[in-house]
């Protein structure tokens, strides 16, 4: 790592906890490769201290920071400026401090998705997707999906939920195609589809919890489709197991995890990280 100094540049994590996260050695190691004097470091922010925390950035020299739980929605009313992507999501994943410590949020997790899937070459243009699960991630996979025109149906546990990401989506993408159900009418929903892309972004199957599974054993993958498990943590979930089994191509979280990393580094630095070498960092650390 380079050598701290009047001229090393802050970026860092704010959220509750931190401890557990691979961001700070992936930054820093991006920023290395690159020769770039930067260094970001871990931030453990307690909730009611974020308005001080946030507020303190420009005074401290910071540069950004990415935000993560549970710190997402709280940071957005301190903020001088949000763009589009994370206004309609309604979650900031990364500040940037600008000239005269002005704070802009942005929100790259729909953004790396996006990113991640191309990488993989998985077209989602017109495309059917079955997105499993309501919550915070879930907002940002769907925003991006129906950003780039596929047809988008969320299914939650509770549809309440899922009718309301609908909602708060409808505003800002009025020509989308937005659907809302309960995660039991899984098996009709996965008849009527062809080819579709499968997102998990529930926790069923994270570690520990390893045996969990948002797909019913007993029910069939439609033909031709794609898993994309968001879950990273074991590297080989048993959705993606199940999904495997079946013959269709299985994607975990991970790469998403360094595409949106990337994506905030880009906006600190104006320049374009090695995502391999984000990506080599983690696996090299992974559990």
């Amino acid at each position: 790592m380079n050598k701290l100094n009047g001229r090393t540049q802050l970026i860092g994590l704010i959220g509750w906890p931190v401890s557990h996260s691979f961001s700070p050695a992936m930054h820093n190691t991006a920023a290395e490769a690159l020769g770039l004097n930067w260094v970001y470091v871990p931030l453990p922010v307690a909730p009611e201290a974020v308005a001080t925390a946030v507020s303190g950035l420009a005074a401290l020299g910071f540069r950004g920071v990415n935000v993560t739980v549970p710190h997402k929605q709280a940071v957005m009313p301190l903020l001088d400026e949000l763009e589009p992507g994370a206004r309609a999501i309604g979650a900031v994943n990364t500040i940037v401090v600008g000239e005269n410590g002005r704070l802009t949020g942005h929100n790259t997790d729909w953004s790396g998705f996006l990113a991640d899937l191309q990488a993989n070459d998985v077209p989602v243009t017109n495309r059917d997707c079955l997105l499993l699960g309501a919550g915070g991630s879930a907002r940002a996979v769907a925003y991006g999906l129906a950003q780039s025109g596929a047809r988008v149906h969320i299914l939650a546990r509770r549809i309440a939920q899922a009718e309301q990401l609908v909602a708060d989506l409808r505003p800002y993408l009025p020509q989308a195609t937005l659907a809302s159900h309960s995660l039991d009418q899984l098996p009709e929903a996965a008849a009527t589809v062809t080819a579709p892309l499968i997102i998990n972004s529930t926790p069923l199957g994270m570690t520990p919890n390893e045996e969990g599974s948002p797909w019913p054993d007993r029910l069939l993958f439609p033909p031709n489709a794609v898993l994309y498990d968001l879950v990273y943590n074991p590297r080989l979930t048993r959705l993606m197991q199940q999904a495997e089994a079946a013959g269709c191509q299985a994607i975990n979280g991970l790469g998403m995890l360094v595409q949106q990393g990337a994506k905030a580094f880009f906006l600190w630095t104006g320049q374009q990280p090695d995502t391999a070498v984000m990506r080599r960092t983690i696996e090299q650390i992974y559990p």
